[in-house]
């Protein structure tokens, strides 16, 4: 295959980190193929993501939320675009919407792969029902595609570098405590991860926590209650997702919630305690096999997360 497209209707950084591992293993099985990115966001892997080195050619429509308008159904029959690309080989649908797939479809193809409607829209049936994509396209090209995963030691050296003068020692514990999308209440109680802040010190663990350097009032409330935390980024002039990883490579384990850095800390492939409320844990949790889920809706039967008491978390740790 000479060109593949993938299409990413996601908008958060998680959201492309999570693909990292499908990325990786089909540039790795299709190894002389071109690859583009169709998203109807930002190309993160091009922006903020890319100090990982995971590159993909943008195609730009000059279109916001591609997907998500009905009218894009007619754009995409009549613009030039379709020309100058010529045709895929692959389009791989990585979203079940109707309406998304419907569109992304129009684009000349000869393979389309995509869940919507267990597998409605692909050119070959999908016999299988399971959510990853990589086990799925292996049956829908019948080939293995070999899974591959992030490693922390193909970040740049001097990265790496730094996040050793910033965290020298070990018996670090990591807290990522903010959303960054606002749109449901997915933070679990600032009172409660101070708390378990000062029940780790009090086990000769040090408390880091991630939070970006501008939301200076939440820094200061939380130096307030726990004098002794660490916060890595302020003493650093590097500010970016991949520091983040290399600082996670640091730690003993972390808690997160469900955002953005709970991705990044997950490429670290360490022990990781992840609360979920609201949002789907099955969908967003990390993959990897160290990761521990607390879903308040699994062991308290709501979607408040702050049902999740300080103990349970503690227990884990």
């Amino acid at each position: 295959m000479k060109k593949i497209l993938i299409y990413n209707s996601g908008g958060g950084l998680g959201d492309s980190i999570q693909l990292f591992p499908l990325i990786l293993s089909l540039k790795n099985h299709f190894r002389k193929s071109n690859f583009y990115y169709l998203g109807a966001h930002t190309n993160h892997f091009n922006g903020k993501l890319r100090e990982y080195g995971i590159r993909l050619e943008t195609v730009d429509l000059n279109l916001k939320y591609f997907g998500f308008r009905w009218w894009h159904l007619l754009f995409v029959k009549k613009r030039a675009f379709i020309n100058s690309q010529k045709k895929f080989d692959l389009i791989i649908d990585l979203q079940t919407k109707f309406r998304n797939s419907l569109i992304l479809k129009q684009i000349p193809h000869e393979l389309f792969y995509s869940r919507t409607f267990n597998g409605f829209f692909s050119t070959k049936k999908l016999h299988s029902k399971s959510l990853d994509h990589i086990e799925n396209l292996s049956l829908f090209i019948e080939e293995d595609i070999i899974r591959l995963d992030f490693k922390v030691n193909k970040l740049s050296k001097d990265i790496l570098k730094e996040a050793k003068r910033l965290l020298p020692n070990s018996n670090y514990v990591g807290f990522s405590i903010t959303q960054g999308n606002e749109y449901r209440k997915k933070s679990w109680s600032i009172f409660k991860f101070t708390s378990l802040a000062n029940k780790i010190l009090a086990k000769n663990k040090i408390p880091v926590f991630f939070i970006e350097k501008d939301n200076i009032e939440l820094i200061e409330k939380i130096k307030n209650q726990v004098p002794s935390a660490i916060f890595p980024e302020l003493n650093s002039k590097l500010a970016s997702p991949a520091l983040v990883t290399a600082l996670a490579a640091r730690l003993n384990t972390a808690v997160s919630i469900d955002n953005g850095i709970m991705h990044m800390i997950s490429l670290a492939d360490i022990p990781m305690i992840v609360l979920f409320g609201p949002t789907n844990a099955d969908k967003f949790a990390p993959k990897n096999k160290y990761v521990k889920v607390l879903d308040s809706k699994k062991i308290h039967k709501t979607d408040n997360i702050d049902s999740i008491q300080v103990d349970e978390i503690l227990s884990l740790i």
